[in-house]
């Protein structure tokens, strides 16, 4: 019987993948991506980012300070997505297209 190796170092985490959004956008006070669609809010600029299979789309979200996200039962793509703000949950379906 051999005696076991030693472990391997972990390799670092990779960043962030921040080269998506549109330029002219600040930081994003939140971001992530759930089943294939990717989503960042951008407070300063009242915006929220949606890239889903490469097509990147910006919603005005007005007052609604989006902290989170969350995908209808049984539904897929864009139009499944639900965002937490300070008043509640918000459908993307209720946010204007922009550019």
């Amino acid at each position: 019987m051999e005696p076991m190796k030693p472990m391997a170092p972990m390799k670092p985490m990779a960043p962030p993948d921040t080269g998506w959004w549109p330029a002219g956008l600040s930081q994003p006070s939140t971001s992530g991506s759930q089943n294939g669609v990717r989503y960042a809010f951008f407070p300063e600029q009242q915006r929220l980012a949606i890239e889903e299979d490469g097509k990147v789309t910006q919603y005005a979200t007005g007052e609604h300070r989006i902290s989170g996200v969350s995908q209808s039962q049984g539904g897929s793509g864009v139009g499944a997505l639900r965002f937490t703000s300070q008043s509640g949950d918000v459908d993307l379906a209720s946010l204007k297209a922009v550019r």
